[in-house]
């Protein structure tokens, strides 16, 4: 079965805010996202929540999606414990169908050939930027619950194969260095 996102998910833009040295919660942008581990902001806080209305307060388990820029990614919010809202760099998909995992639709957005389509209707040249029409009309198959839940977790694995790859390859390399050394000796 396919669906539109916007069938299956309430897509709404971030908030234009201004920021404060010292505030209550933090305000996310696009530098807060590292590709390999996601969302990074360091208990930073430079806006004020009451600055803001309610309805851009992010909520476990939204999903941000940078839509400016070259990197049209998506992210899970995981920070319970943390009180944000997103910059309009993104949108705020809320994943409305119980039948839809949001770590789904964030796996299914980032896949390679979800970014090419989304890529072919990117809007500027110096600043890229995807239309939330063109979100929203993004066709996104829908397996059954199980079948999702397997692909997140098969996509976590390969993740951590990743990660471990290029710990491996660090580790080597320095012990590769520090036998050099030693013969200098």
């Amino acid at each position: 079965m396919k669906s539109h996102l916007e069938h299956i998910a309430l897509i709404k833009t971030g908030v234009y805010a201004k920021t404060t040295i010292k505030g209550d919660s933090v305000y996310l942008q696009p530098k807060d996202l590292l590709e390999e581990s996601g969302l990074e902001f360091l208990n930073r806080k430079d806006l004020f929540i009451s600055s803001i209305s309610p309805q851009h307060i992010l909520q476990k388990d939204d999903i941000l999606f940078t839509a400016k820029g070259n990197n049209n990614m998506a992210y899970i919010f995981k920070f319970s414990h943390s009180i944000a809202a997103a910059s309009t760099s993104f949108f705020v998909i809320k994943v409305s169908d119980p039948k839809v995992l949001p770590e789904y639709i964030v796996w299914y957005l980032n896949q390679p050939k979800t970014q090419q389509h989304l890529k072919k209707f990117a809007r500027g040249t110096a600043m890229v930027s995807i239309s939330k029409e063109v979100l929203k009309s993004l066709e996104v198959p829908i397996p059954s619950i199980d079948r999702q839940h397997t692909i997140i977790e098969i996509d976590k694995l390969l993740q951590k194969e990743k990660r471990l790859k290029v710990k491996l390859e660090f580790l080597k390399e320095t012990l590769l260095q520090q036998q050099l050394l030693n013969a200098l000796k």
